[in-house]
């Protein structure tokens, strides 16, 4: 009885390898298109190879905080989130002595956002607008003790959205009853939750919403003349408004609007800067509002915004407005008209992305525990200069050198593979760095450059361990093509953890350290995943291909796979048994 012939193995993973060489030829095409097409054809270089920009802060001692270890640290942590909130953009921000502050920003940031973010201490309170003029009119002098309050609030409906208008100020609020006309760019806080109507308690910084009849105290003369003396259109003066005010009390204020100073007179802080719990850049596609920054607010937070909008609502203007008080200056002051529950608002006003990514940034991050004051801003040339990076490429240079010729002497024809695969990872790093640099504001330093190097001598061991699974499958006797398929489990196993432990360094690296050795971190973990990327989809099926070839299959002595030189056993041959032979019994 014939023994059933036995079934050959499934051919799903070796008859189609030309669809995995195609899908990688389709990613490296469109990403160096896309590369093409955004205009950045290198990488970004970090401050040690390209300069940039050095700023060096000192520390003030703020209110109930004093400058030591502790308060410096936790400075230079919230700076370098700051900074590189988008990404890794390589800049060092570290300490210098005990009262400065060091941050180096590599050629092709915002050098001036990154002033800003770097040195703001982001301290936003939320304070009702008693007056507001144009720098230049005639000073109103209110008295101050005429805050917006009232005693009860609306109660919105949940498609409600509070919206303003601020800009040329027409008139000046000569009295707490008076109004101003408005007009220009456009500001609004919009409920984002459903809202729920809710009763409404007057907040203890609140006056009543009447003129105090009797004679002003000496602190409201003192403000008044304040007031009446601001002039926000020299930037001295801004940079005085407010200084040393607590947020109990009222104070003055300067607020840009389309290039031009405003003046404002300030209630005691309703809502402080603390009680937000995020903030974030959206785009509004809905309304067409453009660029906007959400706020939720906690707990407590939600219910004194609550409370403050509510009362608003019930004045005329400017009192129905409330000053969003950053660092003293007023970023906006949008007209209230119901109360805001629910936690949630949002600020929109002629937004550009980087100003709403800017804000939000700085209220997400919290506030810096000292106030900074800028000292020296330089701009630096390269620390390693273009002679170092064109060193350090050129000892990569040397290194894949000779990793090509031990692969051409070892693996002959089998070294073409390696070589091709080498090729297509290179293309696929130098393609990716230069999208990441404008992407995510990842900067090519000298410890990324080693990270690069490193990645060669990864990558070229997966194609080795590989290529010794065959060879060990030639050396039992099969021929090339089920030799390539039965190796190649066994390798991808290996293959996988070895670069899961690189990439399992990598990430860890990256997250404890901050500056260079991210950059090394990060390039050698990139480069891990692209590695397992080639291996997968550009190497296993070429070789799939080439084993159908009569140079490889046939154990040509030049392919490196020549089963001769390998030491191989012969082939296992069946052999029909001699047939019993018969004896006759006498």
């Amino acid at each position: 009885m014939a023994a059933a012939p036995k079934r050959g193995r499934s051919s799903s993973a070796q008859s189609k390898p030309g669809r995995s060489l195609a899908l990688i030829l389709i990613a490296i095409v469109a990403l160096t298109g896309g590369m093409f097409l955004s205009g950045h054809t290198t990488p970004r270089l970090g401050i040690d190879l390209a300069g940039g920009t050095s700023i060096t802060l000192e520390a003030k001692a703020d209110q109930g905080s004093a400058i030591n270890s502790a308060n410096m640290n936790t400075a230079v942590e919230i700076m370098n989130r700051r900074v590189n909130g988008l990404g890794v953009s390589e800049a060092e921000v570290q300490t210098q002595g005990k009262k400065n502050i060091i941050v180096n920003i590599p050629k092709g940031t915002n050098s001036k956002e990154a002033r800003d973010q770097v040195g703001t201490t982001a301290k936003l309170y939320f304070r009702p607008v008693l007056a507001q003029d144009a720098t230049g009119a005639a000073a109103a002098t209110p008295s101050p003790s005429a805050s917006a309050s009232g005693s009860s609030s609306a109660s919105p409906s949940p498609s409600t959205s509070e919206s303003a208008t601020t800009g040329e100020k027409a008139t000046s609020s000569s009295s707490p009853s008076a109004s101003a006309t408005t007009q220009g760019r456009a500001a609004s806080d919009a409920l984002k939750a459903d809202p729920t109507p809710s009763g409404s308690a007057s907040p203890s910084a609140s006056a009543s919403p009447s003129a105090s009849a009797s004679a002003p105290t000496a602190a409201e003369a003192k403000l008044q003349a304040a007031y009446t003396a601001l002039d926000c259109s020299k930037q001295t003066q801004r940079n005085k408004a407010g200084e040393g005010v607590k947020p109990e009390d009222p104070t003055v204020g300067c607020g840009e609007i389309q290039g031009v100073w405003y003046k404002y007179l300030l209630g005691p802080a309703a809502v402080a800067g603390t009680e937000v719990d995020e903030a974030k850049a959206v785009y509004d596609t809905q309304t067409a509002a453009g660029w906007q920054v959400t706020m939720d607010f906690n707990k407590s937070g939600a219910k004194k915004f609550a409370d403050i909008t509510g009362q608003l609502a019930q004045n005329t203007q400017p009192q129905n407005e409330f000053g969003i008080v950053l660092d003293g200056e007023v970023v906006s002051s949008p007209t209230v008209s119901q109360s805001i529950t629910g936690g949630q608002a949002q600020i929109s006003g002629s937004f550009t992305q980087e100003e709403a990514q800017s804000l939000a940034n700085m209220l997400s991050y919290g506030a810096l525990p000292l106030s900074f004051k800028e000292q020296n801003v330089t701009t630096v040339t390269a620390a390693l200069g273009t002679d170092q990076l064109h060193a350090g490429l050129f000892a990569g240079a040397i290194g894949l050198a000779l990793v090509i010729l031990y692969l051409v002497f070892y693996y002959r024809g089998l070294s073409l593979v390696a070589i091709a695969s080498l090729l297509v990872s290179g293309t696929l790093t130098y393609v990716l760095m230069a999208l990441l640099g404008p992407a995510i504001g990842f900067a090519l330093n000298l410890p990324a450059v080693c990270g690069a190097i490193v990645a060669i001598g990864i990558t070229a061991d997966s194609f080795i361990v590989y290529f010794e699974r065959i060879r060990d499958e030639i050396r039992e006797g099969r021929s090339l093509r089920p030799a390539v398929e039965r190796a190649w489990p066994r390798a991808r196993r290996t293959i996988l953890v070895s670069d899961f432990v690189s990439f399992l360094a990598a990430a860890v690296l990256f997250i404890v350290t901050v500056g260079k050795v991210q950059g090394f971190a990060f390039t050698l973990g990139l480069t891990t995943v692209l590695d397992v990327v080639v291996v997968f989809f550009f190497t296993k099926p070429l070789m799939t291909l080439l084993a159908r070839r009569p140079f490889f299959a046939s154990g040509n002595k030049w392919s490196g796979l020549d089963p001769k030189s390998l030491g191989a056993k012969a082939p296992l041959r069946r052999t029909r048994r001699p047939a019993p032979v018969e004896t006759k019994e006498a």
